[in-house]
């Protein structure tokens, strides 16, 4: 009888969580249906690797890119890529392709190295995997499926660092520059933010994040507005005792990226790639930083409009600092001299005439100065260049 009411409370609890979550199921296909298709896909992938020199990657870890069919590692994806052509593709026929294509379509995610991509049966260069494919079916009249969506994310490792090849964002690792594919391969669209994905399976995930309400933490009485939100915490403050970041190459654990990236360079000798802004050139030590950048200074993002006079800005900070323009107020003091101000910036400036912060040196006298304009005035009257 117990027994009977722990299960009934275990289903009740299960509901409550899945209500909660409020995601929208789609409708299953049969299961025929499905078979079918898993064919399809497994017939297209198979007439790719055969007629070109595109090969598989299963995944990458702090030890290198992951070979589909063996598992082996590489940390040049150069080197995956010929261990693939001279091991596996001449065997195709007799592999099993269940890394590449999974039982359930949703699931399914092809991961295909498309550098210097060619046809191997004439030996025509293409830039894309779709333009291989229009080529082999037109020219070569390769039976290919088209009532199937392909479900392919394509990579090409021809520069230095990290890059996807279509729109040149840089990224420094391989799971950021996967996550960005997928606006490029907008198979199933999220309703709310038009937000695309390949894989159905991915979509679904992402839409979690969407529903908002009142998460409550199974091990501490912390609320979350997202289930998103409340299972990273779970994983992070609880599961894995803020140890979520784990090195594949000794299995050392830590409490961020960060912290596992120096680990990586000092015990492992593996460096991160750098990131560099392809506008202007200059490089961030963080993708999140490069972001910023790239929309602050040069795609000009100004989503945070001024009610008084229309003026934009990138931050809610910088658009609460201008309406001090309007409203009059200085609420930042000096407590030294008592002056007021309207922005925190410009105290921190002002703070270093105090301080006698004399970080403007020319480097033709030696004078130094504390305000970058009073450094270009002396270069402008006593040295005669405009800086």
């Amino acid at each position: 009888m117990t027994v009977a009411k722990s299960e009934k409370l275990s289903v009740k609890v299960k509901e409550e969580k899945r209500k909660k979550t409020k995601i929208q199921l789609v409708p299953v296909k049969k299961l025929s249906d499905m078979q079918l298709d898993v064919k399809k896909h497994r017939d297209n992938i198979k007439l790719i690797l055969k007629n070109s020199n595109a090969t598989p990657i299963l995944g990458h870890t702090d030890s290198g890119y992951t070979c589909c069919f063996c598992e082996d590692k590489y940390p040049d994806p150069a080197e995956m890529k010929r261990h693939n052509l001279e091991t596996h593709t001449p065997m195709l026929d007799t592999l099993n392709l269940q890394a590449l294509i999974p039982k359930f379509v949703s699931m399914l995610c092809i991961k295909l190295d498309i550098t210097a991509l060619m046809c191997t049966i004439c030996n025509k260069e293409f830039d894309t995997i779709e333009k291989l494919i229009e080529h082999l079916q037109n020219i070569h009249e390769k039976p290919f499926h088209k009532d199937i969506t392909h479900q392919m994310l394509t990579f090409k490792f021809d520069t230095e660092g990290l890059q996807c090849y279509i729109c040149k964002n840089t990224f420094n690792k391989f799971k950021k520059l996967m996550e960005h594919m997928n606006a490029h391969y907008r198979n199933f669209i999220c309703e709310v933010c038009d937000a695309g994905f390949v894989t159905q399976r991915k979509l679904y995930h992402h839409k979690v994040a969407h529903n908002t309400g009142t998460f409550t933490c199974s091990q501490c009485p912390k609320t979350f507005p997202t289930f998103i939100r409340q299972r990273a915490h779970e994983r992070q403050y609880h599961e894995l005792g803020m140890l979520v970041n784990k090195c594949r190459l000794c299995n050392a654990l830590f409490k961020n990226n960060r912290q596992k990236d120096k680990h990586l360079e000092k015990e492992h000798g593996v460096t991160s790639f750098s990131r560099k802004c392809h506008a202007c050139g200059k490089m961030f030590v963080h993708q999140n930083a490069l972001n910023i950048h790239m929309k602050r200074h040069h795609l000009v993002e100004r989503t945070h409009k001024c009610d008084e006079c229309g003026k934009g800005f990138f931050s809610s900070t910088e658009l609460r600092a201008h309406m001090n323009t309007h409203t009059g107020r200085k609420e930042h003091q000096c407590g030294v001299c008592l002056k007021s101000y309207a922005r925190k910036w410009t105290l921190n400036e002002h703070m270093r005439i105090h301080m006698d912060d004399r970080r403007f040196k020319c480097e033709l006298c030696e004078q130094a100065f504390v305000q970058k304009c009073s450094w270009r005035g002396h270069m402008r009257s006593k040295h005669g260049e405009q800086v």
